[in-house]
């Protein structure tokens, strides 16, 4: 159901999008950048693309669980269980989120969408694909009560779709209801790696949850927020973000003597590390006012970026709705051909050398795969009109490709942490 009211969505998202773009430039305060919202909304898509996957964690125990050790059966018809339910749904999610922040193992998941360096729109949708192996766990109690799986569902999307609106800057503060709820000002401290505002303003709707337990700071004029991570991404690659933490924290468990060490790795808070490793291996400091990630683009490297990028994100929309239907090898293998193509253009807006070469073969496989087969995935049975379409959009982009980016095939490309 999620990836469905999403898709609807996401139209909405857009429009949203483009008005906070030309707000923020009439008002002389642009708050996008397109590498960076490109990147922001490719860790959105991915998200949705491994949520196909892994629906049995996030809606198949909680369903079991329900079945199994629900303690009262509640109605799915009355409103007393629906307001009750969001109120308990928001909670859970409040020490879901504060657990993200203090604990390593769940801090490597809900990384991603701290590691923009921008905050606008298109930060919200900077999702994680690995939050819903251990996300789960947080919502066993609403199991246990009995609140049936379809209300669950409904108000997870609602919780998550509230918490669009609070991502940008071009909204105030806004008197009581700062007070009362998850606004822009509350949120964007939320986002800081100001001292100040470091793990702070969890909720996901309600604020109330942050000053009830001691975890809620007010927006300060005199302390604007730097947004982002103490150990920033540097990268466009959606695969390397999902990965980045994860991978730290494996080789700090590895190269850690004491065993003790080594499972407490996991479990710390963000930042601990054992001390032989931490003075074999050293982290760089922490810097607030280090220059912001930005490999420069031509203008014409940009459009070529931003046209694969949107043509990805409509293919999308159909792998969502039609991987219902699909079997499930071919299912992968299409949600294979999303992330590849995501992560190409990740690359290529790092400007690095080589992701040329793979965007051509990107493309030529595509083709081939259309005249070979005459169908898309799914069994999409392709007209000789649409053939030549996708055959003829290959060949322009191929095209494209070698006219802007050549240039970069005698260069060393630009270096990231990856």
């Amino acid at each position: 159901m999620q990836e469905k009211v999403i898709t609807l969505a996401t139209p909405v998202f857009f429009l949203l999008i483009f008005i906070e773009l030309i707000v923020g430039l009439l008002r002389r305060r642009n708050t996008y950048r397109l590498n960076d919202a490109i990147n922001s909304i490719s860790l959105g898509v991915l998200s949705q693309v491994s949520g196909v996957f892994l629906q049995v964690l996030r809606i198949g125990i909680y369903a079991w669980l329900v079945n199994h050790i629900g303690l009262y059966k509640l109605a799915a018809d009355s409103i007393w269980v629906w307001l009750s339910g969001l109120l308990l749904y928001d909670f859970c999610y409040y020490w879901l989120h504060r657990c993200g922040h203090e604990v390593n193992i769940l801090w490597a998941a809900h990384v991603v969408h701290h590691q923009s360096e921008d905050y606008n729109l298109s930060t919200a949708l900077r999702q994680t694909s690995s939050g819903p192996i251990l996300g789960w766990i947080f919502y066993v109690p609403m199991a246990v009560l009995g609140y049936p799986v379809e209300v669950f569902a409904a108000l997870a999307l609602i919780d998550l779709l509230y918490q669009f609106w609070v991502h940008t800057q071009q909204i105030g503060k806004l008197g009581w209801l700062d007070r009362v709820f998850v606004t822009p000002s509350n949120h964007r401290v939320h986002h800081g790696v100001n001292d100040i505002y470091l793990d702070k303003n969890y909720g996901g709707i309600l604020i109330l949850w942050d000053r009830l337990f001691g975890s809620f700071i007010e927006e300060r004029d005199q302390d604007p927020v730097v947004y982002g991570t103490r150990s920033p991404l540097r990268s466009w690659n959606p695969i390397w973000a999902n990965f980045e933490v994860y991978k730290v924290l494996w080789l700090d468990a590895w190269h850690a003597r004491r065993f003790g060490d080594k499972l407490r790795v996991w479990l710390a808070a963000p930042g601990w590390r054992p001390a032989d490793v931490a003075a074999k291996w050293p982290s760089a400091p922490f810097d607030i006012a280090r220059p912001l990630y930005h490999p420069q683009l031509s203008r014409a490297a940009q459009v070529y970026c931003l046209l694969q990028f949107a043509i990805v994100l409509l293919i999308t929309t159909h792998f969502l709705a039609a991987q219902v239907s699909m079997p499930w090898l071919e299912g992968l293998a299409y949600a294979g051909w999303l992330v590849a193509a995501l992560w190409i253009i990740g690359g290529l807006m790092e400007m690095r050398p080589h992701y040329i070469a793979l965007e051509a073969l990107r493309l030529a496989a595509t083709s081939a795969g259309v005249v070979i087969g005459k169908i898309w995935f799914g069994a999409v049975f392709l007209s000789p009109l649409m053939q030549g379409a996708v055959i003829i959009v290959s060949l322009v982009s191929m095209i494209g490709l070698w006219f802007i980016f050549k240039r970069l095939s005698t260069m060393h490309g630009h270096l990231s942490h990856q």
